[in-house]
């Protein structure tokens, strides 16, 4: 049982009505049960006529609409049917004809539209309902008659919605609409999400909303992208963007049609960043990179790859920027003190870029790598070699500046910068390979010592551990005989008893320059550990055996060159670690001062590194070190020089000079290429032209 109010019930005693008097000549029905279903239908009319609101039984109408189909009249009904509801929705288009047409009207219009368009529906529903069993039967039978939902959203396409005036002014009302939720105000959404979805029943949405939508959008954004370019900084902007696209989703979901989300949210990427991607580069990006603003540079990522060219304008802008920020720090020697430490810096600072901001994009990495060997290699032979400096001190540097874990970091980060530099030579590479190798073997040698010493039966307090490097692969050093304790003598010789059992033939030489320890200790303020140099471990160990000593004492004891000596206990008495105090105070070691054990001593950390004192470079080494280099490349140069003149076999010197350097990964002078070619002619691999002397042949 349903109440019927109106105005579907208006609307079914119209329908009713015109199809009883439309049957008033109907062919004679001698059967009672249908002369019965008549009057029912009689009946029901009269019931709406007497009231609005009335209760009475679908299934009785619905049983009325069966019995007359059951006659052979549903082709009359069908008809009548259609009819009587094609009349009702063509005087519904006056109201929105005569419609006051001012500005101010227009969202009552579509309040008005949409109470039009609930109520067909309403309608329509309760129509299909009694005439189910029409609908079910010779409707479906007939493939070319469209279902009673179908007719009644064609009447209402055909009659209110295609005509051109009041389907222009319900889409202007849409637009609108949306338009002011743009700027911000507050509008209807569930109206909106009715009538569009109105359009989209009755198939109109695309032809008549959907590209005057779009056309409207890109006039907005266009307007909107060119204005907040001038006014707002790069984050702002994006920010603002990212919002706009957020809205504009948020609409299809709350009340646009699905389809119109691609097309819409192109629109949008194209007028606030594809006509702007440059500026947005060009103004921000070195800003954003130089603050360090993660958040944007993420945002800024995500929004340029959604348009595009957006990621490879974004690749370019940014690998030159890692090429000017980064050579500044290269070429200016006045920063020499601190280059290492900046590009480490500088290093760690666009990995993170990479990592949270550019999702690890491969070809952002690859692009750095690039960025990084340009600016790096600009600057001939000094980054190699303030590397290389940094990489000594670091090392000779303790627990004052990194623990054992935080060294072995920076060692990888500083290899990583290494690689950046154009090869150093091949006879270089290959003793960085030996070198790589020596500390592997090294490990698994230990292994096997410390196995060795479990089954000795006067096993060591001290705990030895030694690197066994090969002596063309390292740098040579100066040897240096000191006074080692027995104990450490004792263990020197049972590990030269296992090291030679296992390699006969080799010789093994200690280097105590290179070594260091850890011994432990106590002062006043409680048990501490020492990692110290071999030459600091030897003067300290005196102390066990006496409150204080001479400089010469501990001389005599220890062995120690002089010079590195003093060093020593400079390092000891004289430096911020001071577990020796020095008599009479001062920075400089002489001959006549006096130690003694600092029991005082105090310090935060358990495990202290007391850094050796180290000598400053001459100016002769660093011109040492840089003729080194150029020994190790020598080779390089003349492989490319014979290289190139067998493939060419007659050529001039600029022109062969022009292909070395294009083949060379390498600075190098035009002196050093001349006096190679020189050499290599004085060997007889090539030759000059007896009439040109600037004419080189090759000789097989």
């Amino acid at each position: 049982v349903v109440q019927l109010l109106s105005p579907a019930s208006v609307f079914l005693l119209c329908l009713f009505n015109t199809i009883i008097n439309n049957f008033s000549d109907r062919p004679k029905l001698t059967d009672s049960y249908t002369e019965d279903t008549w009057m029912k239908l009689r009946d029901a009319v009269s019931a709406i006529q007497n009231s609005t609101s009335i209760r009475y039984n679908l299934e009785e109408l619905y049983q009325a609409v069966e019995n007359l189909c059951s006659y052979k009249v549903s082709p009359v009904l069908y008809k009548q049917l259609r009819q009587v509801c094609e009349d009702h929705v063509q005087a519904q288009i006056h109201q929105f004809r005569e419609y006051p047409s001012s500005s101010l009207d227009s969202l009552s219009f579509l309040k008005r539209m949409n109470r039009c368009w609930q109520d067909h529906c309403s309608q329509t529903i309760m129509i299909r309902s009694i005439f189910l069993f029409l609908d079910r039967t010779y409707i479906l039978q007939n493939s070319l008659l469209p279902s009673i939902w179908d007719t009644g959203l064609e009447l209402f396409r055909t009659h209110i919605v295609s005509d051109g005036a009041v389907q222009s002014r319900t889409v202007e009302g849409i637009l609108e609409q949306i338009e002011r939720e743009r700027n911000g105000e507050t509008v209807d959404r569930s109206l909106l999400r009715s009538l569009l979805g109105m359009l989209s029943d009755l198939q109109v949405y695309k032809d008549s909303f959907e590209q005057r939508f779009l056309t409207e959008t890109n006039r907005l954004y266009a307007a909107e992208g060119q204005r907040l370019m001038q006014e707002r900084d790069v984050p702002e902007y994006l920010h603002h963007v990212a919002r706009r696209l957020e809205e504009e989703n948020d609409r299809v979901i709350s009340y646009l049609d699905q389809s119109t989300q691609k097309p819409l949210i192109t629109t949008v990427e194209k007028q606030l960043l594809g006509e702007h991607m440059n500026a947005i580069l060009q103004k921000g990006l070195w800003m954003l990179l130089d603050e360090n603003r993660v958040c944007e540079l993420m945002l800024l990522y995500e929004l340029l790859n959604k348009v595009k060219g957006g990621l490879t304008a974004l690749l370019q802008a940014w690998r030159d920027y890692i090429k000017s920020f980064g050579g500044e720090i290269v070429s200016s020697p006045e920063k020499d003190k601190e280059m290492v430490q900046e590009l480490l810096d500088f290093k760690d600072k666009m990995d993170h870029v990479t990592q949270r901001c550019f999702q690890r994009n491969d070809t952002f990495i690859n692009a750095m790598k690039e960025a990084f060997e340009s600016f790096i290699n600009k600057r001939p032979n000094k980054p190699a070699e303030l590397i290389a400096k940094y990489v000594d001190s670091k090392l000779r540097a303790g627990n004052k500046e990194a623990t054992e874990e935080e060294l072995e970091r920076i060692l990888d980060k500083i290899m990583i910068i290494f690689r950046f530099i154009h090869e150093c030579g091949a006879a270089f590479t290959s003793k960085l390979e030996g070198m790589f190798k020596d500390m592997e073997l090294s490990k698994d040698i230990m292994i096997q010592f410390k196995q060795y010493m479990q089954n000795q039966s006067d096993p060591s307090n001290i705990e030895l551990t030694v690197n066994i490097l090969t002596m063309g692969y390292w740098p040579s050093y100066t040897p240096m005989d000191v006074h080692l304790p027995t104990e450490m003598v004792k263990l020197q010789e049972v590990f030269k008893v296992f090291y030679l059992g296992k390699h006969s033939g080799r010789k093994l030489q200690w280097q105590p320059t290179l070594g260091h320890a850890v011994l432990k200790t106590e002062f006043k303020e409680g048990k501490k550990e020492l990692q110290v140099s071999l030459f600091q471990t030897l003067v300290l160990l005196m102390f066990n055996e006496s409150d204080e000593c001479s400089v010469e004492e501990i001389r005599a004891a220890t062995g120690i060159e002089d010079g590195e000596l003093k060093r020593t206990l400079q390092s000891l008495a004289c430096g911020k670690a001071r577990v020796l105090n020095k008599m009479p105070r001062g920075k400089d070691v002489e001959d006549a001062d006096r130690f003694h054990f600092n029991s005082d001593f105090r310090h935060k950390l358990f495990r202290i590194k007391i850094n050796q004192i180290q000598m400053k470079e001459t100016v002769e080494e660093q011109v040492s070190t840089t003729e080194r280099v150029f020994q190790d490349r020598q080779y390089q140069i003349d492989a490319a020089v014979v290289r190139i003149m067998k493939m060419r076999k007659t050529l001039s010197h600029n022109l062969l000079v022009s292909e070395l350097y294009n083949q060379l990964k390498f600075p190098v002078k035009p002196a050093d290429l001349k006096k190679r070619i020189e050499s290599l002619i004085d060997r007889d691999y090539m030759e000059r032209d007896k009439e040109n002397p600037n004419q080189y042949h090759y000789v097989a």
